[in-house]
């Protein structure tokens, strides 16, 4: 079901990924080392040892950089800044350790970037091994990594599928190589072949691809060759992005604004590569996310217990994830916090045995309640609208729920709503509607970039 062109203009609006809430521009920045130290002491006592903690590393260096990219990284080829990170990771870790009340039982561990296989795999064997070192791991834990399919190395493979590592992500975004010039990301189809094949001799049971709608020079045949490519690697998961164009923040956006595809040529690719993945039998996770009907996210998704995170949709039901390096974000259920996001100042605070914390907020009982909805919303399509947040709705949120129960998008009462499969293609401009800090705060919008 494709959204029709007077609706992609109508709702085509900046709007949070919802990957938590409150959203981190909208943080209240209330929270100091002391008061972390005991609220990840006391999630640990209600959650670690039950459910065990999920563990995100951020690995922020690329040797070359990628013009649409928004992630937090630095550019360089110099060796020399990769002990004194890992170094900091570990110290970092240990500084988590000390807090814990007991040892630490892990979930999940992911790896991202940056580019994770900028390191070689020596030093990832180091600090995956050390960190599991005093460690117990769970039985369904999940171990992965983003991989860049240039320099991901069958030896990268083995040595973190020797340390449980199962599944991988590469981020191909599109095979056509003028898209590939233009965004600055060449990578030859035999390479990605390569790193594929790879993986699934070493017994990978997961591969997922990232591709990207909405980037310079696609068209509706460019994108279909790159479908075909996909189709004839075939992974087990894919996330089909839209691209996120904040030239303001990312200036290196601006080398190839003038080649985008229009909002309404947007909306025709997403649902043209949509409709491809369908007929080659992935299923709809949700937001961006697809996989083989058999793949665990899909398992999850049809027996309710999904769950999204910072990291996307996840199978994992921990609610610690501990983010470790530089502007990696820890989630412990009573609060955010995240990392400094400059290098050197986070090696040198974590190695003086602190947190280096530059920004977090401590979760109030409405925040937790509201950010229930809008996780059912983005998982299971359905919520139940407590009363603690209906009643503080405004007229223009709730009058735009009621225009959008007439697009077809949702059907609201006053104690539940569902979302449509035409609701799930906005579904960030309906979870913005319950989002009562960012109605509080209009002016921050501005920060995120548009749904479709």
């Amino acid at each position: 079901m494709q959204l029709p062109a007077e609706l992609v203009n109508k709702y085509n609006k900046q709007a949070p990924r919802y990957t938590s809430y409150p959203t981190v521009p909208l943080w209240e920045n209330n929270l100091d080392t002391s008061e972390w130290n005991e609220l990840v002491k006391k999630a640990f006592q209600d959650f670690g040892q039950k459910e065990g903690i999920s563990i995100y590393i951020h690995l922020p260096f690329c040797e070359s950089l990628c013009t649409y990219c928004g992630c937090n990284k630095r550019i360089t080829k110099n060796n020399g800044v990769k002990d004194p990170y890992i170094q900091a990771l570990l110290a970092e870790w240990n500084n988590y350790k000390s807090v814990f009340t007991g040892k630490p039982k892990i979930a999940g561990i992911h790896l991202g970037g940056g580019t994770p296989t900028f390191f070689e795999p020596s030093y990832l064997h180091h600090l995956i091994s050390s960190i599991l070192d005093g460690a117990e791991v769970t039985a369904n834990a999940e171990f992965s990594f983003e991989g860049h399919p240039n320099n991901t190395t069958f030896e990268h493979l083995k040595t973190l599928n020797d340390l449980g590592f199962d599944r991988v992500s590469y981020g191909i975004q599109d095979f056509d190589v003028q898209v590939q010039t233009a965004i600055h990301r060449i990578q030859p189809f035999k390479k990605v072949k390569y790193a594929t094949d790879s993986a699934r001799i070493l017994g990978y049971t997961s591969i997922n691809y990232d591709l990207i709608y909405g980037l310079p020079h696609q068209t509706m045949e460019t994108m279909g060759d790159t479908f075909s490519k996909v189709y004839e690697l075939r992974p087990d998961r894919i996330a089909f992005y839209s691209y996120a164009h904040l030239p303001s923040a990312f200036p290196a956006q601006k080398s190839f604004e003038k080649s985008l595809p229009s909002e309404t040529e947007k909306s025709e690719l997403y649902e043209f590569g949509r409709s491809l993945l369908v007929k080659m039998g992935y299923v709809e996770i949700g937001m961006d996310h697809f996989a083989l009907p058999n793949d665990p996210l899909t398992l999850a998704k049809n027996n309710g217990s999904l769950h999204r995170n910072f990291m996307g949709y996840t199978t994992l039901p921990s609610k610690i994830l501990i983010g470790l390096g530089a502007s990696s974000i820890s989630d412990v259920y009573y609060a955010y916090a995240q990392n400094e996001k400059n290098i050197g100042k986070y090696e040198s605070l974590v190695t003086q045995d602190t947190f280096a914390i530059q920004k977090g907020h401590i979760q109030t009982k409405l925040d937790i309640i509201v950010g229930k909805v809008i996780q059912n919303l983005i998982c299971r399509k359905q919520a139940r609208i407590p009363q603690e947040v209906s009643e503080r709705l405004s007229d223009d949120q709730l009058t735009t729920l009621k225009d959008m129960e007439k697009d077809g998008l949702l059907s609201i009462n006053r104690v539940e709503i569902y979302v449509s499969e035409l609701g799930m293609k906005v579904i960030r401009n309906i979870c913005s509607q319950f989002d009562l800090r960012l109605a509080e705060n209009q002016s921050k919008k501005a920060l995120f970039s548009k749904t479709i």
